[in-house]
């Protein structure tokens, strides 16, 4: 496809996502469904794409509730029992936007975009005048937040709901300008934390910080961790889909750790005879070792196609198996509560843990936490599946002791627990090469002199 990446459409608003766009998509997707809910995260050209998408999709002849800015997993939720779209860019600069389609809480599958793109460059007329749907504005992010607030209070070590678990936590969160803003400070004093809520205005230009949250975009934020006075800290993008956890006095946990102890968590807690957790082919074996501890299994997916994943696993499997967890690094699904990638619910759930546990160190201890690096290799996006291909055969050739798999990638498994991965980006012109390893430096060195290889060979 040339139009859906791995997570929906996405790009600048000058040249890509266009009202044009916006409408056309609108056109194509309504008419798949009677019902849609539309909503915008905090940009300056959402109202816009929003006006547009909503005329696309009621020209086809589907009725829209607008239910205006929030974050995009409270859209998701919204959509359950209909379908739903986003106009969000998540971590992307100001000057871009994008659209995201739901389906009863759930990302559309690869099939489904095809047909909408398919449409979007065929034949893609409105129904007669007489057919058009209508619209109405209703209010749903109270009743997210509320349900959100519901579930951390349910995840009690003993099953038993807590009015306020939260009650001992002193909790900061950066929330970068973007919809985190309206939904995780207030949960997390709905649960009875003393919150301190930095960049909490909705701001479409992002002037707190750029909108991807990584160590280096959230110097200021560490530095007040520093002090010594919080328990932890929490920051979001600007959709809220993803999370970034930080200890009380300012280093950033790494995203497999606290994928790790989510994993683990919900493992422990199913009583599913067969309980899976889906994830990407890029995540650490911290993950593995932590589900195989508690009695599970892992199974992997492509990046961006978690729900693919989930509906792959409960498909194959029988009565005993559930799909307890599904994540990618920084965004996770908690699939006991919706089937949506949710940092709000993250932010809920890591906080519940901390409290329970008594401290982020206690939750991090039984994780064996190896050095990782990611690297990208220059390639031409006409290269790469030729890189790729020459890979299958000269990566397992530099490391003959290793497991290979090749379903999303090149990924190799080392007897020490070590492994690297190599896959092309999906957006830029890149391969890029994962390693997490004691030597992590050394392993790095050898995969990318393979990579860099297979890449001059196809130029």
């Amino acid at each position: 496809m040339t139009l859906f990446g791995t997570a929906g459409i996405r790009g600048p608003v000058a040249e890509r996502v266009t009202p044009e766009l916006a409408m056309a998509v609108g056109r194509a997707a309504g008419r798949d469904g009677d019902r849609f809910v539309v909503g915008r995260d905090g940009r300056d050209t959402g109202p816009a794409l929003a006006a547009a998408m909503e005329a696309g999709l009621e020209s086809s002849g589907a009725s829209v509730v607008r239910v205006g800015q929030l974050p995009t997993p409270a859209l998701a939720f919204a959509s359950r029992g209909r379908r739903g779209v986003m106009l969000t860019a998540s971590h992307n600069p100001p000057e871009d936007n994008g659209i995201k389609l739901f389906d009863d809480g759930v990302e559309y599958a690869r099939d489904v975009e095809e047909r909408i793109e398919g449409r979007v460059e065929g034949e893609n007329d409105t129904v007669p005048w007489d057919e058009w749907g209508d619209g109405h504005t209703a209010a749903v992010l109270a009743d997210y937040r509320d349900a959100v607030a519901e579930y951390a209070r349910g995840l009690g070590r003993d099953g038993d709901a807590v009015d306020e678990p939260l009650a001992d936590l002193r909790i900061a969160v950066d929330c970068g300008n973007g919809m985190g803003s309206v939904a995780t400070p207030q949960v997390l004093g709905a649960l009875g934390a003393e919150v301190v809520a930095v960049n909490a205005n909705v701001d479409g230009r992002f002037p707190g910080r750029p909108s991807k949250p990584t160590p280096e975009t959230l110097t200021e934020f560490l530095s007040l961790l520093a002090d010594g006075s919080f328990d932890l800290g929490i920051a979001h993008d600007g959709d809220a889909d993803r999370i970034v956890v930080a200890t009380g006095d300012g280093e950033v946990v790494h995203e497999d750790t606290v994928l790790a102890m989510l994993a683990g968590l919900y493992t422990r807690r199913s009583d599913a005879g067969d309980p899976v957790v889906v994830t990407t082919p890029n995540a650490s074996a911290r993950i593995d070792e932590q589900v195989e501890a508690a009695g599970g299994r892992v199974e992997r997916v492509r990046l961006g196609a978690l729900h693919e994943g989930i509906a792959r696993e409960r498909d194959a499997g029988d009565e005993e198996t559930a799909v307890v967890f599904a994540a990618e690094p920084w965004k996770h699904i908690h699939t006991a509560f919706g089937g949506w990638i949710d940092g709000v619910t993250s932010a809920a759930v890591v906080s519940a843990l901390v409290a329970d546990a008594g401290g982020l160190a206690a939750l991090r201890e039984p994780i064996t936490e190896r050095p990782y690096r990611k690297v990208s290799v220059d390639c031409p996006d006409a290269a790469k599946a030729g890189a790729m291909e020459r890979l299958e055969t000269t990566l397992p050739e530099a490391f003959p002791d290793g497991d290979v798999d090749t379903d999303y990638g090149v990924r190799i498994d080392l007897p020490d627990g070590s492994w690297v991965l190599v896959r092309p980006s999906g957006t830029e012109p890149y391969v890029r090469v994962y390693a997490e390893s004691d030597d992590v430096d050394t392993l790095v060195d050898e995969a990318t002199d393979v990579v860099e290889t297979a890449v001059a060979d196809e130029r």
